[in-house]
């Protein structure tokens, strides 16, 4: 079955989930160091704010600051949802009906992989709508493949420790449990 936008979707650039639990928060686009100063500058040329906060970082031991291997560009909403560049104002639709997105032809390489959440063995993301409705997708996924690939190849690193960034970012209802900071990735 061919992979497809459900009509009217939006979803994914809308909602943001807990990962890998309410402790970290809820978590924003993967960006990448390579993609960070571009995605900033499409921003600003739009009078957008957009807020990056570290995603992963690694170190060569606990007792040393973690270098950041990726960003994550938060949602514009205080919750996290809601990307900054999804175009909820606009009359006009994308080709499948549903938001636009303000930056399509240059988005984010995690946005181009979008539903595929890993390679090994390669998913989709359940909470996709396409996915939830069809179950599984084998055609048209070239790109996204593609993407995620490139994704996996730039995030390798030999370093022995791993961090997490928690964004102190969710629900008001959930806000005693959420941190902020730098954690061991266990």
């Amino acid at each position: 079955m061919e992979f497809k936008c459900v009509e009217g979707c939006s979803d994914c650039c809308i909602n943001r989930e807990y990962y890998p639990n309410k402790k970290f928060g809820k978590i924003g686009v993967l960006i990448l160091p390579e993609e960070k100063q571009e995605i900033e500058n499409m921003a600003k040329e739009r009078k957008i704010n957009v807020s990056m906060l570290p995603r992963i970082g690694t170190s060569r031991s606990q007792n040393e600051a973690p270098t950041i291997l990726a960003y994550q560009m938060m949602g514009r909403e205080i919750n996290g949802n809601v990307c900054p560049f999804l175009d909820t104002d606009s009359e006009k639709r994308s080709p499948h009906g549903g938001f636009p997105c303000k930056i399509y032809d240059k988005r984010p390489l995690a946005c181009k992989t979008y539903p595929l959440i890993q390679t090994e063995p390669t998913q989709l993301d359940q909470k996709c709508k396409f996915c939830k409705e069809c179950g599984h997708a084998d055609k048209n996924l070239d790109e996204e493949m593609e993407s995620l690939l490139k994704i996996k190849t730039m995030m390798k690193t030999d370093a022995p420790v791993i961090w997490r960034y928690a964004t102190g970012v969710g629900e008001e209802s959930d806000k005693n449990h959420i941190k902020t900071g730098w954690f061991l990735d266990e």
